[in-house]
């Protein structure tokens, strides 16, 4: 898993620019999702859709400080119900005291904090929480560095998920196993290492296709460029190439990582038997229509890369229909077999195996997208549907969006203007008034957020006891011990034996 990653930056999504032999490898081999959404494009409401199957609005998993609780089935509780030996390495953006969720062993701490101190507020639109809010210093400032708290932590992410798969690999735990290694990498700020920086020397690193000044802007946009002091600084086209190169050589720095850990599945004779799904939890604007990160329904922030590799169960295809990020927990699921016990919520999402699969000879059900976005820059909630062609975009504090993908995939046009389309747009605000109580929703992530803010206000008096994992670590246990038998140990901590 990768974070922030628009699939127009790699190449086997059609940038001409982006090394990443690893990634393309994988896809070449493996089936593609060409249309492929974040449900809710931040990273914790991403994340949690993505383990529950659930939207934001059942799972209140609202913005980057949105607490899950603990009830709430993840795909790492039903893999380890049905037998799986379940690990996270890396990133999730877990809030509140449960920092595992279903995962009965996780190998590093999370790079972002664990408690309400990110809440929003959408009862003071206009305040901007500099310590914590995206501003433009990543863009203004993006070029080269040899260490960063992002490159130290994914470094760790990469170490652990390769010593996770020789443990998993040799130990004398029988059971079957699922592995999650999440990077933080390409998300901003937009620097890399001179290595890969490098590689890009002389490239013709592409600006933005649209700018600023080139479409209308809505007023979620102008909230968003608000919030993240987007024109409180001038943004050259240097920096925009600067910021683009960096997030490229991320890109190639994630790749290295992906190339030694299916190398090491390689090496350990494990490539046969494990499927490997590479995704990430939203995009990135990367300066398109002047808008940076994420925290909107257009392409560059919702859509996400999503591949499934398994060469000897699925054939190498490129799959058109909308999926998105709650699809993940039903695949998993039905790839974990019998012993997975009935869903006890209704899921937002379909498993993906039968695209995986192919044509079976049964008319497909036509697959749609459904987001919400509750997090900062919104004021009330924000809902997408994407249906064939289309995607309508919803907010009751905003104008209608709508656009046809297939003819307009830049979201030039916004259709909900024309008289043409009024019809339509009649029968999708009624679907959205059928699926939604958006007024009920917008007074639960009103009470919502005034509660994570006292509580986290409370416990910031006297003595603090953080959230955040801490990964447990025995020295007794590791490498030689005088209690150890050595013989034992040489024995088990080889593979093969």
């Amino acid at each position: 898993m990768f974070d922030q990653v628009a699939p127009t930056a790699l190449r086997c999504y059609g940038n001409p620019v982006t090394q990443a032999p690893t990634i393309d490898r994988l896809a070449r081999t493996g089936v593609v999702f060409d249309a492929a959404y974040s449900n809710s494009p931040l990273c914790t409401p991403a994340r949690y859709c993505m383990m529950t199957g659930q939207l934001p609005s059942a799972t209140r998993g609202y913005d980057n400080a949105a607490y899950l609780a603990s009830n709430i089935p993840t795909f790492a509780h039903y893999a380890r119900i049905a037998g799986y030996r379940t690990v996270l390495d890396g990133k999730m953006h877990f809030v509140g005291p449960d920092q595992l969720h279903g995962f009965e062993e996780r190998r590093t701490t999370d790079i972002y904090p664990a408690d309400f101190g990110w809440t929003p507020n959408w009862l003071q639109p206009d305040e901007r929480v500099d310590w914590w809010f995206h501003n433009m210093d990543s863009v203004t400032t993006a070029g080269v560095a040899e260490v960063t708290n992002q490159l130290l932590y994914d470094d760790e992410v990469g170490h652990q998920g390769v010593r996770a798969l020789h443990d998993l690999a040799r130990q004398d735990d029988e059971r079957p196993w699922l592995l999650v290694v999440s990077f933080t990498h390409p998300h901003d700020p937009y620097v890399t290492r001179g290595r890969y920086w490098d590689l890009y020397e002389g490239a013709d690193i592409p600006l933005p296709t649209l700018g600023s000044d080139d479409v209308p802007a809505d007023p979620h946009t102008l909230r968003l460029r608000r919030v993240s002091a987007m024109d409180e600084v001038e943004i050259t086209s240097d920096d925009v190439r600067r910021a683009r190169r960096a997030y490229y050589g991320n890109i190639s720095y994630l790749d290295e990582w992906t190339a030694r850990l299916t190398g090491t599945l390689d090496a350990l004779g494990l490539t046969d038997d494990t499927i490997v799904v590479l995704l990430a939890d939203h995009g990135d604007m990367l300066g398109e229509r002047g808008l940076w990160y994420k925290m909107n329904f257009f392409e560059g922030s919702a859509r996400v890369p999503l591949i499934v590799n398994a060469p000897k169960r699925f054939s190498p295809k490129r799959v058109a229909d909308p999926v998105s990020l709650v699809d993940v927990l039903p695949t998993i699921v039905e790839l974990a077999g019998q012993g997975v016990p009935p869903s006890v919520d209704p899921l937002a999402g379909r498993s993906l195996l039968e695209l995986c699969r192919g044509p079976n000879g049964v008319e497909p059900v036509e697959r749609e997208v459904v987001g919400e976005y509750m997090g900062e820059g919104a004021i009330a909630p924000i809902v997408m549907i994407r249906r064939g062609d289309l995607k309508y975009v919803h907010s009751p504090v905003d104008p209608d969006q709508l656009y046809d993908l297939a003819n307009d995939p830049l979201e030039r046009v916004n259709l909900a203007e024309d008289p043409d389309w009024a019809v339509r747009l009649k029968a999708l605000r009624t679907e959205v008034a059928e699926r939604w109580d958006l007024d009920a929703l917008y007074d639960d992530v009103v009470d919502d957020q005034a509660r994570r803010r006292l509580v986290n206000a409370a416990l910031r008096v006297g003595v603090v006891t953080p959230w955040e994992y801490v990964p447990p670590v025995d020295p007794t246990r590791q490498y030689m011990r005088n209690h150890l038998d050595l013989n034992d140990l040489e024995r088990t901590t080889r593979f093969p034996r």
